[in-house]
């Protein structure tokens, strides 16, 4: 695998309004354990739509983990153009900064936000340009926008055997059951 796609939950679906919440380190930890298999096993991109939340999180994994890898190469391909611009001063700092940082940006649409057909054309765009996707996304907690690009990438998978690596809510818990007994044993 040369390239994958890594999104999920935008953050205000998990309750999270702000880079400072606890939880954000944990779901962090949980994408950075499962890209380290496959960058040891050559993974060269990672992609994302770059939308609030794990999209965002895991560009910062990405960029972490380039000290160590420097060929491993981030990219963010966005829908349309200034998606950040509704986007409080905070988050579109916290964007602009990791904009910086990435080796491609894009847009699906050259214009501004005009209607949906802008989400599907980029998801199409993605999955048709990746070889398998990392999906923050857990059923049992309900809907929410990842089951579109989950349904999609089933359709793909059904047809070509399109990987789907998952992280849920209850890997995230795990990662922070890890970190609580490591303080609890020193």
């Amino acid at each position: 695998m040369k390239s994958l796609l890594v999104t999920g939950y935008r953050a205000h679906e998990l309750g999270i309004y702000d880079q400072k919440h606890k939880g954000i380190p944990y779901i962090r930890k949980a994408i950075e354990s499962r890209l380290m298999p496959l960058i040891e096993e050559g993974l060269e991109w990672i992609v994302t739509p770059g939308q609030y939340g794990v999209d965002l999180w895991a560009c910062e994994v990405a960029i972490s983990l380039k000290k160590t890898y420097p060929q491993l190469k981030l990219s963010i391909l966005a829908a349309y153009t200034n998606p950040e611009e509704k986007w409080n001063e905070g988050k579109q700092d916290y964007y602009r900064g990791i904009l910086q940082q990435v080796d491609y940006y894009d847009f699906v649409s050259k214009q501004p936000y005009q209607g949906v057909w802008q989400l599907t054309a980029r998801d199409d765009l993605l999955l048709r340009r990746t070889d398998g996707m990392l999906l923050f996304y857990d059923e049992d907690a309900g809907e929410a926008s990842p089951k579109y690009m989950k349904q999609k990438a089933l359709k793909r998978h059904a047809e070509d055997g399109y990987p789907i690596i998952t992280i849920t809510a209850e890997d995230v818990q795990a990662m922070a059951d890890e970190e609580q007994r490591d303080v609890e044993y020193y």
